[in-house]
């Protein structure tokens, strides 16, 4: 995953990604790559694409995720399901821009990202008006054996609600 990676749906269909997160074994097959980078890549171009399935498919059967802004802690299958499938049914037209990315010696993978979209559904208490939301976040992957471990997110909620139209934080609209 390198600076600048755009994962949009509808654009990365399996086909075309084919040749940029699978690796050809010599007997014609596809094996999932091991690289820590690649491994977070694939999970995001999933995500993108709407593929939650496919996503979780990159995780540990032990994965966690802590997503602190959403209020999100637990096991990955779970509660990292329910948000992953909440984004994706909120936000149709997702799209996952990739600013800045780095993989450590251990595993490490953080991913400065944009996520795009406009809103379509209730979102983490947010009631659809149909806005445009541009929001920053940074993704930190734990990587071990080609699979995630453990996923944490984070961003400034506030930017959340003010991309959202939240007027008030103090009243916001619960659905």
């Amino acid at each position: 995953m390198g600076i600048k990676s755009l994962f949009t749906r509808g654009r990365n269909t399996r086909s075309e990604q084919a040749g940029s997160n699978e690796e050809n074994a010599a007997d014609g097959s596809s094996t999932v790559s091991q690289e820590p980078g690649k491994v977070a890549e694939e999970f995001l171009r999933a995500f993108a694409d709407g593929d939650v399935d496919a996503a979780l498919g990159r995780l540990a059967q032990d994965a966690r995720v802590e997503i602190p802004p959403a209020g999100v802690l637990g096991t990955a299958e779970k509660q990292g399901r329910e948000f992953i499938a909440a984004t994706v049914a909120a936000f149709p037209d997702l799209r996952l821009t990739v600013r800045k990315s780095f993989t450590g010696a251990d595993g490490t993978v953080i991913a400065e990202l944009t996520l795009e979209g406009t809103q379509t559904a209730s979102y983490l208490g947010v009631i659809n008006q149909e806005k445009h939301l541009d929001l920053d976040q940074v993704w930190v992957f734990t990587i071990a054996d080609g699979r995630i471990t453990t996923i944490k997110a984070f961003w400034c909620q506030n930017q959340l609600y003010r991309r959202l139209a939240v007027k008030r934080l103090d009243q916001l609209s619960i659905v």
